[in-house]
């Protein structure tokens, strides 16, 4: 699968116009599983056994959310445990089902200035980071990945602050971009890591913690919130992605001979 084949989904594709009687479900999601290529591989078989369009809009987890509360996607694809059990607590999701997992990774230039590299633990690498003031360049979004970066300063004891610290407020391969840009080190989901590989000058520099764990869930919008909801399709999508042909799907997905993303619940 060429790079090119990998382009993500846009919004302005999933608001084009549907094919004649055929129905659209609105799935919203992270960069990470739009920027991999893994929703290019894993719709299609079920948007054909349902004679149904998913509509993706890939943004991070916590503006993924957000749509998810106001009702304007029917089902959402995430990967912030903390985040998701707030929004299914608040009433705004129902059926939250564990999906697939990979790991964060810590990405930086090969001749690593900040000396992560040996560090023990992903913990003790933010500390370096911050005393050697390389450039970091954050999501600074609030999606999964961001949130994940937040809860390894506050484990390292660590404000980042200064002109080091950089917050792009953008995706997940555009920081991965500007990262390269600014010989800087960057705190990346493996799977959109792996999608970029070739594609900037960035090594795993720290990696295997058990902090770095990153689970994703589908989570339904309650239709008692938001009676509008495609319910039964939201339904059939969950079905089918922890079902056995999603979870083959998902554990055949891979790039570079490398797997992006391990299935939850069919090993």
């Amino acid at each position: 699968m060429t790079a090119r084949q990998l382009a993500s989904f846009s919004l302005a594709a999933a608001l084009a116009a549907p094919a004649a009687g055929q129905e659209r479900l609105r799935l919203s999601t992270t960069t990470s599983t739009d920027n991999s290529g893994l929703l290019r591989v894993l719709l299609p078989p079920f948007e054909k056994a349902n004679h149904v369009a998913v509509d993706v809009i890939a943004v991070g987890t916590g503006k993924a959310l957000k749509l998810g509360e106001s009702g304007d996607v029917d089902v959402v694809l995430v990967h912030d445990p903390g985040l998701e059990e707030k929004f299914v607590a608040a009433g705004f999701g129902v059926d939250r089902r564990a999906v697939m997992h990979n790991d964060f990774v810590v990405v930086g230039p090969r001749a690593d200035p900040a000396g992560i590299g040996g560090a023990p633990s992903a913990a003790e690498a933010f500390r370096r980071l911050n005393a050697g003031k390389a450039p970091f360049v954050s999501r600074g979004d609030e999606s999964g990945t961001h949130q994940k970066e937040k809860a390894l300063w506050r484990a390292a004891d660590v404000k980042p602050e200064g002109a080091w610290y950089l917050e792009a407020g953008q995706g997940m391969g555009e920081v991965l971009q500007m990262a390269d840009q600014k010989r800087g080190y960057a705190l990346s989901d493996r799977g959109t890591f792996i999608a970029y590989e070739r594609k900037v000058d960035l090594a795993i520099l720290s990696e295997g913690d058990l902090g770095l764990f990153n689970p994703y869930s589908v989570i339904a919008v309650n239709p008692a919130r938001h009676p509008h909801v495609k319910r039964e399709l939201a339904r059939k999508l969950t079905d089918f992605l922890i079902g056995p042909e999603g979870q083959k799907l998902i554990a055949g997905f891979t790039l570079e001979g490398k797997p992006l993303f391990f299935p939850d619940v069919i090993k």
